[in-house]
């Protein structure tokens, strides 16, 4: 039961997150038992995906100020989302398990439920199967954090994410912008492609009194859409499968001032994230062939507010931002722009 580990390999490595760190622990779950197995890795992993899916809405823009006609821009922006101190450690109590306990060293169940999500303390819990409480000899270890910042400090309790994309000008105050990753090889049997649109317009030219006054005014509606597809055994077991998916979509009102080189920007709108982690195809797990046995859906949506600061030298731009929103993210990038 190697293949779903595979999997969150390939998605947290996405993110920069090292290989070396990927908990060996998480397939116990689902040997042990299936719907209890999928709710823990569900809980385990839940705030890693969240942030992951609210990242591909960041760094749509460093100016509300659209290119003119047939300027272009290529950027490149990374992104650090914190994640809560509450979202470290998740209640194993809440979520209503019925073949596996919390157990403490006896192997007796521990009244205090609270174990480290993926994203958390490198603090391993145990578990034991409901049948053999109270015999330490049959329990088992379940995952414990990443501990990112024990490595390195500035990604403790983060999750990172990047994106490359391309802005282009269109007639009436428009900007395109465009982010592709056609589909590649990921490992052996993997397959990565990332699309995203974006559409800004100038909306100050509508507002009589305001067209004239010294600043920019603009709305944006941005779409990311990514997808990972691993073929575990090709061979042997042609319908297994891994999928990570993630749908982003974000709506904003932007302003900016320029002065000299140096411009200032802000933005107030609204996120709309849903991600899918799934294990597709038939497994034999426990002598039972079990279908599908892992199909995690999260959902982040929520207000958001930016502000920050660009730098442009000749063509070249160097921003940085920060948003406030459920996962509050600080986002720095480079750039060429033309026109």
């Amino acid at each position: 039961m190697k293949r779903l580990r595979i999997l969150l390999i390939l998605m947290l490595s996405l993110t920069f997150i090292s290989q070396s760190n990927a908990q060996d622990d998480i397939d116990q779950f689902l040997k042990e038992s299936v719907e209890d197995g999928e709710k823990l890795i569900g809980a385990y992993i839940s705030p890693a995906i969240k942030a992951f899916s609210l990242g591909m809405n960041q760094g749509w823009y460093n100016t509300a100020k659209p290119h003119k006609v047939a300027g272009v821009d290529l950027t490149f922006t990374g992104s650090l989302m914190k994640v809560p101190s509450s979202e470290q450690m998740f209640d194993v109590n809440a979520l209503g398990l019925t073949d596996i306990s919390l157990v403490d060293g006896s192997g007796n169940p521990r009244s205090d439920g609270n174990i480290p999500t993926v994203l958390g303390p490198d603090t391993p819990p145990t578990f034991s199967l409901n049948s053999t409480l109270g015999d330490p000899s049959d329990d088992f270890d379940g995952p414990s954090g990443l501990a990112l910042g024990e490595d390195v400090k500035f990604l403790e309790n983060k999750m990172p994410a990047a994106m490359l994309q391309l802005g282009f000008g269109l007639p009436k105050g428009t900007d395109i912008k465009l982010r592709l990753v056609p589909k590649i090889d990921v490992g052996d049997d993997g397959k990565f492609n990332l699309f995203g649109i974006g559409v800004m317009h100038d909306v100050k030219q509508y507002i009589p009194g305001l067209k004239n006054m010294p600043f920019d005014l603009s709305a944006l509606i941005g779409y990311t859409k990514m997808k990972l597809d691993v073929a575990f055994d090709p061979t042997a077991n042609p319908d297994q499968r891994g999928l990570f998916e993630v749908k982003s979509t974000t709506i904003q009102g932007i302003a900016s001032k320029k002065f000299s080189v140096v411009t200032f920007y802000g933005g107030l709108g609204y996120n709309i994230a849903k991600s899918n982690l799934a294990m597709l195809g038939t497994y034999d797990i426990g002598g039972s062939n079990i279908k599908d046995p892992v199909d995690l859906s999260y959902a982040a949506s929520g207000f958001r507010a930016s502000a920050g600061m660009r730098l442009k030298l000749a063509v070249f731009t160097f921003h940085a931002d920060y948003t406030l929103q459920k996962y509050s993210a600080l986002t720095v990038g480079f750039g060429i722009s033309v026109r």
